[in-house]
């Protein structure tokens, strides 16, 4: 419900705030005696002062504006009863995708210092990542909310006034937003890390690394501008699988990005690729093994849901212009399941 349009404001500050907060609080701890007993602690400590200011948002805007109209209980006309065990099955695959996305850099650290052996060499590979993940990030993470445009806009939503109002949004503008986002993307990665000295120039003047280092940030961060694609197609095909509560076809797709990431690790090196370059290919590579699996999922639910409309007499022009969450009534997972394995 905080996704929905007139609640979006509130997140988007909670975030500002976050980042803000860290900001100032590093600023403080850095004049204080904490930098020569414990440095470590302060970026630990700013995090924990971020979160808890957007915790602190985020729970006093919820209490104020969407907890009096979530209703005592889901009936049908709400997509039917919601169980312990509903919401397990719907949560469990987005939580081993996001642990598996949270444990592939310390899988990429681990595997570029063992490729050149522990010399100092290998310090600068991790260092470098270290370095130009943050900047290449930049322009392609912002992609990743993009799996919350369908639910914000789900009609079935008691919190989204915006589609009950009358301002009908379809599965075409949300394709074509998602179109527009990674153009945007795609022409930022261009500006910042194709246009030459300028990759070079934001690594010394604003990381404050020397220009030596900053030579060593171009190829990956070259590569970095590949992300926007897969990180899209993930995000949009998450976000239309998670309105028709079907996740459980998402959980192949952490497995595969795991090995596809592993996988290059090792084979990369033989072609030649060391050091940083090796470390952000081999998390592209993950990302469109990844992104490959969620579209095949996608694929499959769409064959489903024509099939269905084939039994049901429907008309394939009612469904280009129609809400995802129209196109097919939500089915128990475990239906999902059992005919998956009947079908293998």
């Amino acid at each position: 419900l905080g996704c929905a349009p007139p609640n979006i404001f509130l997140v988007g500050c909670a975030s500002i705030s976050d980042v803000i907060v860290q900001i100032v609080f590093v600023a403080i701890l850095l004049n204080s005696n904490l930098q020569c007993y414990e440095p470590m602690l302060i970026p630990i400590l700013s995090l924990y002062m971020g979160v808890l200011v957007r915790f602190t948002i985020v729970s006093l805007g919820y209490y104020h504006k969407i907890h009096e109209i979530i209703p005592d209980s889901c009936g049908p006309d709400l997509g039917g009863d919601v169980t312990i065990k509903k919401m397990l099955s719907f949560w469990w695959p987005l939580a081993l995708i996001l642990a598996t996305q949270r444990i592939s850099r310390p899988i990429v650290n681990l595997f570029v210092s063992r490729d050149l052996q522990g010399s100092v060499a290998a310090t600068e590979a991790v260092a470098v990542l270290t370095a130009t993940y943050p900047v290449g990030h930049m322009p392609y993470g912002w992609l990743t909310e993009l799996r919350v445009i369908y639910s914000a806009f789900d009609k079935k939503n008691p919190g989204n006034t915006l589609t009950n109002s009358g301002s009908m949004v379809t599965q075409s503008h949300i394709k074509k937003f998602t179109f527009m986002c990674l153009a945007l993307s795609l022409t930022c990665c261009a500006v910042l890390f194709w246009t030459p000295h300028v990759s070079e120039k934001i690594m010394v003047n604003i990381i404050g690394v020397d220009q030596d280092f900053a030579q060593l940030c171009i190829a990956p961060l070259r590569v970095f501008s590949f992300f926007a694609l897969p990180v899209t197609i993930r995000a949009h095909l998450t976000g239309w699988l998670m309105i028709l509560k079907k996740t459980f076809f998402l959980a192949p797709s952490s497995v595969l990005r795991i090995a596809v990431l592993i996988t290059s690790l090792i084979v990369l090196p033989y072609m030649g690729v060391h050091g940083g370059t090796l470390g952000v290919g081999s998390l592209l590579a993950g990302f469109l093994g990844e992104a490959t699996m969620v579209a095949i999922a996608a694929c499959y639910v769409k064959q489903k849901q024509k099939k269905k409309k084939a039994k049901d007499g429907a008309t394939a022009a009612e469904g280009e212009e129609s809400s995802p969450i129209d196109e097919v009534e939500p089915r128990d997972e475990e239906d999902d399941i059992e005919e998956l394995r009947e079908e293998c």
